[in-house]
């Protein structure tokens, strides 16, 4: 259970279960994984339904966001979203279609990016803590461009029309290939202000050179925020990169370490900025996409080396936004986990 004075909490169940979940008062919004992606019945909670299979066996799993009511859903366009006084979480499905020559995931990444600082900008919510980005095919090449470039465009011109920075204190995010559907995009928001925090060991993505695509990928490597006097920190999507550039090709396990590595760095540069939160990196949440199913027992036992105490994680296979990256994992902490939430 969700610690009742927690202003933020995460529970990882089964599908089947999220009907059955006390509290739906307090209930935000998330997102469910299985394949193929099949809808939850939840009312007006705002949940996306990924193509992404499973690695621990589930045939379908639900991440969802806790809060403290009194809630209020609403719908805006393509999104649905549910708020408190402190957050807000939202999503939007966007099927690829461009009336022009434009690569339609661009479009579809623009069009998704307005409408969701539209919503915010109404709501009055200044900060995004993380975005979640799914859409399939994430390494192949359409209109001359390999896909994640094409996103990687139509995010940046979105932030740009509405006068929001690309460097610097930018949110937290992931991109990951589905294995089916459109563009879904998932973000939470708050009020309160977001610290914006890059790796020692890398460089900032926004600060990538050309080589990577004509427009540098629009995130932080994690953001830090304060809510309720309690420090939580959002880690991006983070892989085996150093610099800028990938280590470890064709090594699954040791990619791994690397991604581990890199956290703990991020974790370091949290402890630094806000020296009474004490993140760990065993007290964090973590959601590991994996390239290959039949690497995911290289990919455990490569965490169990680092990590020894037992784990908050879902495994998920999913292609990574570059083709020789094998592994990617994001995490959270400072917020409640509820109890047996992923093993």
């Amino acid at each position: 259970m969700i610690a009742l004075d927690a202003l933020l909490g995460l529970s990882l169940l089964p599908a089947s279960a999220l009907a059955c979940l006390p509290g739906q008062e307090d209930l935000l919004g998330g997102a469910c994984f299985s394949h193929p992606a099949t809808g939850t019945a939840a009312g007006d909670l705002p949940l996306l339904a990924v193509d992404m299979p499973l690695l621990n066996g589930e045939a379908a799993l639900c991440e969802v966001w806790h809060s403290p009511g009194p809630m209020q859903s609403g719908r805006q366009g393509a999104i649905r979203y549910r708020e408190n006084d402190n957050l807000l979480f939202g999503c939007l499905s966007l099927a690829e279609t461009s009336p022009d020559a434009r690569p339609p995931l661009q479009l579809s990444a623009e069009a998704a990016y307005q409408s969701i600082f539209e919503l915010l900008e109404a709501r009055g919510f200044g900060a995004v803590l993380r975005f979640w980005n799914y859409f399939p095919a994430i390494n192949q090449e359409s209109h001359q461009i390999e896909r994640y470039r094409q996103f990687n465009i139509g995010r940046q011109d979105a932030f740009l029309a509405h006068g929001r920075t690309v460097i610097g204190n930018v949110p937290a995010a992931c991109a990951l290939g589905t294995a089916s559907g459109g563009l879904h995009v998932a973000f939470l928001a708050t009020r309160a202000d977001v610290i914006g925090i890059e790796n020692p060991r890398q460089l900032a993505a926004y600060h990538y050179p050309s080589q990577y695509g004509p427009r540098s990928p629009t995130f932080s490597r994690a953001g830090l925020v304060r809510l309720g006097g309690q420090a939580m920190l959002f880690i991006s999507g983070t892989a085996s990169i150093v610099g800028h550039q990938t280590l470890h090709g064709g090594d699954v396990a040791a990619q791994t370490r690397e991604c581990l590595h890199n956290i703990a760095a991020i974790v370091g540069e949290a402890n630094r900025l806000a020296p009474d939160a004490g993140f760990h990196l065993d007290r964090l949440a973590y959601k590991v996409y994996v390239r290959h199913p039949a690497d995911l027992a290289a990919v455990r036992a490569a965490m169990a080396e680092i990590i020894a105490a037992p784990l908050t994680a879902v495994f998920l296979q999913a292609d990574v936004c570059r083709a020789d990256l094998l592994v990617e994992i994001e995490a959270s902490g400072g917020h409640a986990i509820a109890d047996g939430a992923g093993a």
